[in-house]
């Protein structure tokens, strides 16, 4: 048999065209996550409560996007590909709001200050998606080499770990250089990044080819698609644990500049002391991860991608824990575990995208078609939304215990400093660390879904290693592929009420879901709203997880009236019985193609 992987190889040009802009992104995206909090609370003078407000609202906004850039960017058909138009077009635009983001004007007075802040923050998530994740999804196209894929992805996140050395140094360099002026060295480094942004995109989109035979397939709804990915066992596996792990995913950036300035440098140290210590703890973390990296690309091609991954959780874990123990004067002794957990950060870049392009690969298997996109944007989503809290609840948390700006904390803010910094990512860490153990694809299992695909491309059956089932293609499996997405808009149970009671069940089943979530977005809303009014915009934790819970509403409700019109249409579609049988008993895997088809023609009297 044929090697499935054949001319997979890729040079090492286009490697570095494809991974060079992430210097950029990654320089952009650390200030964002890291800096831009203090800057504005502590320099702008913005409240604390009113930044925790604003994170969650803009979080939001990206996240209710993310799916929509996803399936975008998989139905975009140009002569220039599906990735390559939106990065041409979104990475300028970031740019410009990135240099917003940081220049904010000096007449803004507070509310106006923290307007602009939601705004600007808002604006440059949802065009960081919309140029980041076809530039993600791209990546996955390139090769379909398992090792290829290990190699690729670290060339990519290589180059982002330069990013974020640049982005470490850089504010404290530039701060130090305009003595003290925050305003002036934030607005020189937003240029200079967004510059070096723009011309590196360009730059890819110039060299960079896609594939024709994936960017020309047909692609599919974008509700099926979400059941079919929520299908995919492989997928469920790494979202589980991407879910776990990203619950406390912003506390490590968000809280690390007060945990240095408050709780190992505490006032009266000046803040260029402790602001001196924080780029140093910044520079050895990303140091540390890009001098590992090429350590952890060797193991992975040894022992496997995996297995590497889940040995790098390790080192995070252990340092994690024991940043809890100290105290005031305990820089080096932080430097020394901020080495140690970063040392697994470069595996945490490029292993799990390589992992990740292993799942599409399983999707196509079923599917026929090429969702990288859409995949990578279902990985995110979720995970996003989970993260704000944890973007804005330790703000509100440190808010509601009396934290002050530039002096020294009470007992119970560096208490709560030192327990949500230290503690917190580590034991969710852990959780998601057995999570991913059960993650089932090796090098032998997706050579073997290769396999399948190319068996597929040829009209054959093919061998699904993870079910030990025979799989038809997706053109040959007794339901035909356009009647199969569209039953895809209703879930099992509903299939079966349609069985019992007639087709006009379905509609009732959106319109009572779709009425419950619009209740539940409209409660948790006005709640959340008055909580803001009420602390005359300064509100506290459970207003920021009234306004994510309704988020969640809200996207539940945004797919609910989504299926409205494929509810409708199954009224009239006359869907024979015996197909939606067939097409529930290919979802419990209880029967193949070829006995589906059999069961069709016993059903119709053939």
């Amino acid at each position: 048999m044929s090697d499935p992987r054949k001319n997979e190889k890729l040079s090492g040009w286009l490697k570095l065209a494809y991974g060079m802009p992430s210097v950029a992104g990654a320089a952009m995206i650390i200030p964002v996550l890291i800096h831009v909090n203090p800057f504005y609370s502590d320099t702008v003078l913005v409240p604390l409560s009113m930044v925790a407000l604003a994170l969650p609202l803009a979080r939001i906004f990206d996240a209710v996007l993310d799916p929509f850039a996803g399936w975008l960017s998989d139905h975009t058909h140009t002569r220039w590909g599906r990735r390559r138009p939106w990065i041409f077009v979104a990475s300028p635009l970031a740019a410009l709001v990135f240099v917003a983001l940081f220049t904010p004007p000096t007449w803004l007075d507070t509310h106006q200050a923290a307007l602009w802040f939601g705004i600007t923050m808002m604006t440059f998530f949802m065009l960081n998606t919309a140029y980041g994740l076809p530039h993600a999804a791209l990546g996955p196209e390139l090769t379909l080499d398992y090792h290829e894929r290990s190699s690729l992805f670290s060339v990519r996140e290589g180059f982002a770990l330069i990013g974020t050395l640049v982005a470490s140094v850089a504010p404290i360099l530039l701060v130090n250089h305009y003595g003290g002026d925050k305003r002036h060295a934030f607005m020189v480094m937003a240029i200079a990044y967004a510059v070096v942004m723009v011309a590196l995109y360009w730059l890819l989109v110039a060299v960079v080819r896609e594939r024709p035979d994936f960017a020309t397939r047909e692609s599919n709804p974008l509700v099926p698609g979400v059941r079919r990915a929520l299908r995919n066992r492989p997928f469920a596996v790494l979202g589980v644990s991407y879910i776990v792990g990203s619950i406390p995913g912003a506390i490590p950036g968000l809280l690390m500049p007060y945990f240095s300035h408050y709780v190992l440098n505490p006032p009266p140290i000046d803040a260029k002391t402790a602001d001196d210590w924080f780029g140093i703890f910044l520079l050895f973390y990303f140091l540390s991860g890009l001098i590992c990296l090429p350590l952890w690309l060797y193991f992975a091609k040894r022992f496997g991608k995996l297995n590497t991954w889940l040995a790098s959780f390790a080192p995070g874990i252990v340092g994690g824990f024991s940043l809890f123990l100290l105290g005031p004067g305990d820089n080096l002794g932080c430097l020394a575990l901020i080495c140690l957990s970063g040392s697994s950060f470069g595996a945490g870049l490029f292993l799990p995208p390589a992992i990740q392009a292993d799942v599409v690969d399983y999707d196509e298997l079923y599917t026929g078609k090429r969702r990288e996109a859409q995949y990578l944007a279902f990985w995110g989503l979720v995970p996003k939304f989970i993260i704000i809290p944890s973007s804005s609840i330790p703000l509100a948390v440190l808010a509601s215990l009396g934290y002050r700006p530039n002096v020294a904390q009470t007992p119970e803010v560096l208490f709560a400093l030192r327990a949500i910094f230290a503690l917190t990512p580590a034991s969710f860490s852990v959780l998601a660390y057995f999570v991913a153990r059960r993650f089932p694809i090796d090098e032998k299992v997706h050579r073997a879904i290769l396999e399948g695909i190319a068996a597929h491309k040829r009209g054959e059956p093919a061998f699904d290693p993870l079910t030990n089932r025979t799989v038809r293609p997706p053109k040959n499996r007794g339901v035909d592929e356009a009647t199969g997405w569209f039953l895809d808009y209703f879930s099992p149970g509903e299939l079966r009420r349609v069985l019992e009671r007639g087709a006009g069940g379905a509609l009732r089943d959106v319109v009572v879901a779709a009425g419950i979530a619009l209740l539940v977005t409209v409660a948790l809303a006005a709640w959340a709203t008055n909580d803001v009014v009420a602390t005359s915009g300064n509100p506290g934790a459970l207003a920021v997880v009234a306004i994510v819970a309704a988020s969640f509403s809200l996207m539940a409700l945004v797919g609910q009236l989504s299926r409205v019109g494929p509810a409708l249409r199954l009224r009239t579609a006359n869907v024979a019985p015996e197909t939606i049988r067939a097409h529930l008993a290919l979802l419990n895997g209880s029967a193949d193609g070829a006995s589906v088809a059999s069961d069709l023609r016993a059903a119709s009297g053939g």
